[in-house]
């Protein structure tokens, strides 16, 4: 089963293909989503990076939280399951 990976602090110019790139050393990597703004689209400097098992998600935590990226020193952890706002129409 899928395992996601909350990544922080990531800086604006870093890609999605440099984040699969860096987390690919670690395992299988399924999907990476960057966050951006609704209304602007731009980047908000952390992503989700979802690896295929646990295991691979575990080495990759370990291995990458608190590494500098592009000057940047990441906050790699387990993604928490947030329930998703109830969005009322008016």
């Amino acid at each position: 089963m899928s395992s996601k990976v909350y990544v922080g602090n990531i800086n604006y110019r870093t890609s999605d293909q440099a984040l699969r790139q860096l987390f690919s050393e670690y395992g299988n990597v399924e999907s990476v989503h960057l966050a951006k703004d609704r209304e602007s689209g731009r980047f908000r400097g952390f992503a989700f990076v979802e690896m295929s098992n646990s295991d691979e998600a575990s080495r990759a935590i370990a291995a990458l939280d608190g590494q500098e990226i592009d000057g940047r020193q990441l906050r790699v952890k387990e993604a928490e399951d947030r329930p998703r706002p109830v969005r009322r129409e008016y």
